[in-house]
């Protein structure tokens, strides 16, 4: 059956490492949407940290779509028409600040708007994160948070210590959240219902998709939920070698063009 449906996560996936689009990815791509395979970027970031691709890879035309936020915000790239938001609760908020404090990790919270870190001394991860996304950096105390659409939190640190602080966890926060690891230094904890999986799904539903009409690529576990419901799961060759064990095909790697070759070999061929 057809691919008429393909996902592409971003950082590690579509990107180079030095977060550049091959012009093997960028014929690909044109290639897929000229045959009328509808191409989705899935990402974590917010909208505005994914605005220059859209426009890059001529991914604005009506009724093309993005997956930011992991899921938590899905909208028409033409209209800007929310297609999901899922926005996560001030007490919750709260729940998840407060556990930051006590495990002793940096945090910050991110709208559609901006990043706000009650953190005085504001972690390095979020000034990246500040720079990947091109977005403003806000302090905030968590009482001045009362009025904010949150849609995703972050726990940010240096990997061995953003991994002691995950292994003290309470069970209760995974119970709650969906909570998963973007790279080494980034921990995302949004809402329950949301995920790239949950929105891919959504997305395929709208369009009368079948499973076997959608594929996904990506490199890393906050890909593995659009990986899994997806009927063509794709993981790159410099992906988690966990995700490597669902994948229905492994591609090349981000620094050889690997999104383009999963289109060329795998959709259009």
């Amino acid at each position: 059956m057809a691919i008429k449906l393909v996902t592409v996560d971003i950082d590690g996936t579509l990107l180079t490492n030095k977060r550049e689009i091959t012009p093997q990815v960028f014929e690909a791509i044109q290639a897929a949407k000229a045959a009328g395979v509808k191409i989705v970027l899935a990402t974590g970031r917010p909208i505005i940290g994914v605005e220059n691709l859209l426009q890059d890879l001529q991914l604005k035309d009506p009724g093309d779509l993005v997956i930011t936020f992991n899921g938590g915000l899905v909208l028409d790239t033409a209209t800007g028409q929310e297609i999901i938001k899922e926005t996560l609760p001030y007490d919750d908020y709260l729940d998840i600040e407060l556990l930051s404090r006590k495990l002793g990790v940096h945090f910050h919270a991110i709208t559609k708007e901006g990043i706000y870190t009650a953190n005085r001394d504001i972690g390095k991860y979020t000034v990246h994160e500040a720079t990947l996304v091109n977005m403003p950096v806000f302090y905030r105390t968590p009482e001045e948070m009362t009025d904010k659409e949150i849609i995703k939190t972050m726990m940010i640190d240096e990997p061995a210590l953003l991994d002691a602080a995950i292994a003290k966890i309470p069970q209760e926060f995974y119970e709650r959240f969906t909570i998963v690891k973007s790279t080494p230094f980034y921990l995302e904890i949004i809402p329950k219902a949301v995920s790239k999986g949950e929105a891919l799904l959504h997305l395929a539903e709208t369009l009368g998709l079948s499973k076997e009409e959608t594929m996904a690529i990506g490199d890393e576990e906050n890909d593995r939920a659009m990986l899994e419901v997806s009927g063509n799961p794709v993981v790159m060759a410099n992906g988690n070698p966990e995700l490597k064990k669902i994948a229905k095909y492994i591609t090349k790697s981000n620094e050889e063009s690997g999104v383009a070759h999963a289109i060329r070999e795998w959709v259009l061929n």
